[in-house]
This record gives structure tokens, sequence and C-alpha cells, in this order.
């Protein structure tokens, strides 16, 4: 969930809370029970905003393990390649330092 769609629901929620309690407050009814409602609607709404903060806390955290594995495979993969390249490199260096050996030998004769 990104963090544009997080501000977006809490907006909706917040809206749809305020919206309960404007239509609670003038709906005929006596002001105990209309306070009842109140608490009730609220009670219900924090446990709703609640619950789906715990549910986008838990899918960005999946979701940084995931990045963090992929970025770790990916890094593994590329030290590997970068240590073929460098035997190769290693590989070609020693075997002209051998050729110049030879002719330096030669030069000698």
């Amino acid at each position: 969930m990104s963090k544009d769609s997080g501000s977006i629901m809490l907006a909706l929620l917040t809206g749809a809370a305020i919206g309960a309690g404007v239509g609670i407050l003038y709906a005929p009814d006596k002001g105990d029970n209309t306070r009842k409602k109140i608490s009730k609607q609220a009670r219900k709404t924090s446990d709703d905003i609640v619950s789906r903060i715990s549910h986008a806390t838990d899918e960005l955290t999946k979701t940084a393990e995931a990045k963090k594995l992929d970025f770790e495979a990916r890094l593994d993969k590329t030290i590997s390649n970068m240590s073929y390249k460098a035997d190769d490199i290693i590989l070609g260096l020693e075997k002209k330092l051998e050729d110049l050996r030879k002719k330096n030998a030669q030069l000698q004769k």
C-alpha cells in the first residue's frame, strides 16, 4: 500500500465517521441514546482504523522483507560475476606476463 493510498483510506474513514456522527446527531432520539450511539460508532471506527493500519503495516513489512531478500540475491549474483571476471583478468595478465618473460629471455640470448 502506497503512502497516497494510506492517506486516501484514512480520509475516507474519517469522512465516514464524521458522516455517521452527524447522522446520529440529527436523528430524533434521547440525548443518552445519542451519546451511546456516538460512542459505539467512535469505537467501531477506531477499531476499523487500527485494523487497517495493522494490515497495512504487515503488508509493508512483507514487501520490505521481499525487497531485502531480492537485493541480497542480486548482490550475491553481482559479486559472483565480478569474481569470475576478476579471475579472467588475472589469467589474461598472467599469460601476458609469461609472454613478456619469454620475449625478455629471447632478447637476453
